[in-house]
């Protein structure tokens, strides 16, 4: 017989109250979770490296998820601004004027990582204060109508598909010694 890891395949929904509510949270914290898998252990110069003609970099793709997740919680479900407190951690556009994600480089993985953790302390809280009523309430904006559950699953996909870029950065960089 041979041993192998036993692996725990559950979702958890006690992140709030309402079920609803906190399987959602689950889902998003297991999109962390396994984003973090994928930066374990990276070197700390495949954050900047990016292949030829690419302007895309982990560390480029690590500020675009922050920023996002702090824009959605705030734009679409909070309906405000973002805070000044956290808007300093964003002092670049999402994009630039060509509409690549805007290149971040000099930004250790740590330094990533605190950022995305702060953004995700946000979220936790806000919709952890909030009920199933607003949870699906419908927010109005000038081009769309959304709801905070849709908000969590966006954010889901939205790591979920940029996990998979960082993934094939973080093998396209190869070993360290190859990184430049």
């Amino acid at each position: 017989m041979s041993f192998r890891e036993l692996k725990y395949l559950v979702a958890d929904p006690t992140l709030h109250p309402d079920p609803a509510i906190g399987m959602w949270l689950w889902a998003l914290n297991d999109a962390r979770r396994r984003t973090n898998l994928i930066l374990h252990d990276l070197p700390a110069e495949a954050i900047d490296w990016r292949p030829a003609g690419s302007a895309q970099s982990i560390g480029s793709i690590l500020y675009h998820l922050a920023l996002i997740e702090a824009d959605w919680l705030y734009t679409e479900v909070l309906e405000q601004p973002l805070p000044d407190q956290l808007a300093a951690l964003f002092p670049y556009d999402a994009r630039d004027q060509h509409g690549l994600l805007t290149a971040i480089h000099g930004v250790t993985l740590d330094q990533h990582l605190a950022r995305l953790d702060t953004v995700r302390q946000h979220i936790l809280a806000t919709y952890r204060a909030m009920d199933l009523h607003d949870f699906r309430r419908v927010r109005h904006l000038p081009d769309y109508d959304v709801t905070p559950e849709w908000v969590l699953h966006h954010l889901t996909q939205h790591e979920a598909e940029h996990r998979s870029e960082i993934a094939a950065l973080r093998a396209s960089a190869g070993p360290t010694s190859h990184v430049k």
